[in-house]
């Protein structure tokens, strides 16, 4: 099998097993996540969707982006670093964040323009740090 073909594979199995995820949510938390998909989507153009970990998740270049995944009461993005979480304090304030993550309600509208920040932020991050 060639690189290629495998890389396929890959996207094609990720895939698959990130529908099925969303198809095994409720339909409140299934919406509310997508709707995190699409901003992380937005602001990472390039990223390769995948899934690791038993959640959904963005790669870019070749390396975790970030995770999200939706839970009974919030949707969470990881990992988001404590210099990413204190660059952003004040637009945080009101969400529930714990070492590396993120909460948002699913009762409360999602805020894309600060999940936008937060993966741009994020990017760079990733970028600065270099190639392992």
């Amino acid at each position: 099998m060639t690189s290629s073909s495998s890389s396929r594979n890959n996207a094609k199995r990720a895939g698959l097993q990130v529908r099925t995820y969303f198809a095994s949510l409720p339909p409140n938390a299934r919406r509310e996540l997508q709707k995190l998909r699409e901003a992380i989507r937005a602001a990472a153009p390039s990223a390769i969707e995948g899934f690791s970990y038993g959640i959904p998740a963005f790669r870019l270049d070749g390396r975790p982006l970030v995770y999200y995944a939706a839970w009974k009461h919030h949707s969470s993005l990881y990992p988001m670093s404590a210099a990413i979480r204190r660059a952003h304090a004040a637009e945080l304030k009101g969400y529930e964040t714990s070492k590396g993550t993120i909460r948002f309600s699913l009762t409360k509208p999602l805020p894309s323009t600060l999940v936008k920040r937060l993966v741009k932020a994020r990017i760079s991050e990733l970028r600065t740090k270099g190639k392992p």
